[in-house]
């Protein structure tokens, strides 16, 4: 069904709006896949918080236009299923990567990130990067290793101490 000039309007203004807030972006070719492999991946974006947009290019286009998404425009073209990351960098990353592996249909075209387009091949890395919580917690690991290793320091001398004097013991025992 064709859109009219409001309806075009309307999804302009949806997209930019989810372009405006979103952390980073994948197009991929969606040539050859099933509606129900589609609602698949849509619906293992929505657990991720990843918004997924089948367009068309000329409104894609002008929806990322003053956007970090910008980019983006000149490789717009072809049948192309646009994801937004809403909450975690790579988590749109995540689900089509993980989606791509059994469905080779789906061919990763654009990646961008913080208004930088990268190649496709860096998707993997973009995958990789850890959520939130986990840099959270990397990050005070990181915090706790020298305090453990200095509290380990102070109390060696202690426990060799001690150990020496439990080894002196069990050779009087023995004796």
């Amino acid at each position: 069904m064709a859109l009219n000039l409001e309806g075009k309007k309307a999804v302009v203004a949806e997209v930019a709006e989810i372009a405006s807030t979103a952390y980073s972006a994948v197009a991929a070719e969606y040539r050859g896949l099933t509606v129900s492999d589609m609602t698949t991946l849509r619906n293992s974006a929505r657990e991720q918080n990843v918004q997924i947009r089948v367009i068309r290019n000329t409104l894609a286009r002008r929806a990322v236009d003053g956007t970090d998404f910008a980019c983006m425009q000149d490789g717009m073209t072809g049948q192309l299923v646009y994801g937004f990351s809403m909450e975690d960098p790579g988590a749109v990353a995540r689900v089509i990567s993980e989606f791509s592996k059994e469905n080779e249909k789906l061919e990763v075209k654009m990646v961008s990130l913080g208004g930088k387009l990268l190649p496709a091949e860096e998707i993997t890395k973009l995958a990789k990067m850890p959520t939130k919580d986990q840099a959270i917690s990397i990050l005070m690991g990181t915090m706790k290793a020298p305090v453990e290793k200095l509290v380990r320091t102070l109390v060696a001398p202690t426990s060799k101490m001690v150990r020496t004097l439990a080894a002196v013991r069990d050779a009087k025992e023995a004796a």
